[in-house]
Order: C-alpha cells, then structure tokens, then sequence
C-alpha cells in the first residue's frame, strides 16, 4: 500500500514507520503524500487509539531528501504543496501522538518529532536544527513549536548556531519525555504507546484540543470551551467506569467510548 513508509495496527496502536534507511528516511514529496495518508487514515480509525511514528534503520528523519531540489525551486511553494497538508493532518489529530526518536532527527525531520504530543529518545538519538548550514530558516513549523517547548532564548540558540543536541541535553531541555537504552527499545515504545490506547480516548482528545485552544483565545473565551469539554467528557461511558473503578478499588477499564 505504500512505498516510503510502514503502516500498521497492533493493539489499538498505529504504527507509522518512516521507511527509506537507506536516505536516513529522508523526506520526499511521496513520504509526504503518504504520511499525510496514513495519519488521516489513523485519525479516521475507531481501533486506533494512540499512533506511534519512528524511523527504520538507524535514523528517525534526516530532512528533506536534497537530492530533489535545486537552486531554483521555489521552496515556499514546496513547503505549501508538500509539508504544510501533512503537518495540518498531524495538527488535526485527536489521537496522542508519539515520535519514537531512534536516530537523528535533522531539519525538517527535527520540525516533525516537535509536531508530535510525546518525543521518546533512544539513547542514540539525537536533534539538529540543521537549516542554518545550508542557509535557511527553520521551517514546518520548527521554530512555533520549539519556542513553546523551550522558550525563545534556547531557540534562537539551538536554530542560529545550528548545534546537535544528544539525547540526554534533549531531556534536560525538555524536549524528550523519556530516553530509552538500546536494548529497551522496542518493549518501551510498546508500553508506552498502548498504555496510552487504554486511556479514555474521549478525555485524551479533548486534552489535546484544550491545550491548543489555550493559545488561540482569552481567558473568558477558554472558560468556556473548557466547562463544554468537560460536559462532554462527562457523559461518557469511560467517565462512568473510571467513577465505578474508583467506588470498588480496581483499577479501570476504558473502551473508548
């Protein structure tokens, strides 16, 4: 079904798998297509409930595959016609989202782990903001999600000089929720990516959109988006279970529903 990534479902997990090792899952204008595809189609899904994107081979995304593009290309329009819809398909997503940093995430591969809700790094992983060696500005969405993570001062450091960032100054930075040994690898990003499908899915989803509407209105106008969150959150069956779990002293069971 696709030619530059992996797509399957195990557990109520998506696995995404970007799938060109041989060009440290450099970017393309299919791997765009087919990322755009593939999260639609997981966002879309009733059986799935957390997605997980990673890397085959020893990188997570080195960048865009600049073997593509020339002098000449308009790189506005690349951005416009190639990343932006699959960065906005990411953006819709209700579903937690977690990239599974195995390698090097560079560049534009950088501006898709910061578009993710969850970053786990392997202890060899690593970050480059690596725009400013070939003279350009970081782009699909970089420096808005960097600066919300880390800050502005931290940003303009790590995206003017342009230095590579391990894995342990990533989770001192906040920029890596976990990192992960080697040979843990894979048990933990299946721990993690299907505790994440037990949760209530209805209360993860409104999460993730309360968390962006945070940034988008006034206080007064967040107030209210929050008390409707929590009205429809209430009247689900995953509330009622937590509320039973809690009353009989087990742990719950959530459906999704």
């Amino acid at each position: 079904m696709y030619e530059t990534i992996k797509y399957y479902v195990k557990n109520n997990v998506a696995w995404i798998v970007l799938n060109r090792p041989d060009k440290l899952n450099a970017f393309n204008a299919k791997m765009n297509e087919e990322l755009k595809a593939a999260f639609k189609t997981a966002s879309s899904s009733e059986e799935v409930h957390s997605i997980l994107l990673t890397g085959e081979g020893r990188a997570f995304c080195s960048g865009q595959d600049l073997t593509e593009v020339d002098a000449q290309m308009d790189y506005g329009n690349l951005l416009r016609e190639s990343y932006y819809p699959m960065l906005r398909q990411i953006s819709l997503c209700e579903k937690p989202i977690v990239a599974a940093v195995n390698g090097v995430a560079a560049g534009a591969g950088f501006s898709l782990a910061l578009a993710c809700d969850f970053r786990l790094i392997s202890e060899k992983g690593s970050y480059l903001n690596a725009f400013i060696h070939v003279g350009l500005v970081p782009d699909c969405g970089n420096l808005y999600y960097l600066s919300q993570l880390i800050g502005v001062a931290k940003t303009l450091e790590l995206s003017i000089l342009g230095e590579k960032v391990s894995a342990q100054q990533a989770f001192n930075l906040g920029l890596a929720n976990k990192i992960i040994e080697v040979q843990e690898w894979e048990d933990q990003l299946t721990y993690f990516a299907e505790h994440l499908a037990s949760l209530p899915s209805k209360a993860v989803a409104l999460i993730k959109c309360s968390m962006k509407a945070i940034t988008e209105m006034p206080l007064e106008e967040y107030l209210e988006f929050e008390a409707q969150s929590q009205r429809i959150a209430g009247q689900t069956n995953d509330h009622l279970e937590g509320i039973e779990a809690f009353l009989e002293k087990r742990k719950p069971v959530f459906s999704g529903k």
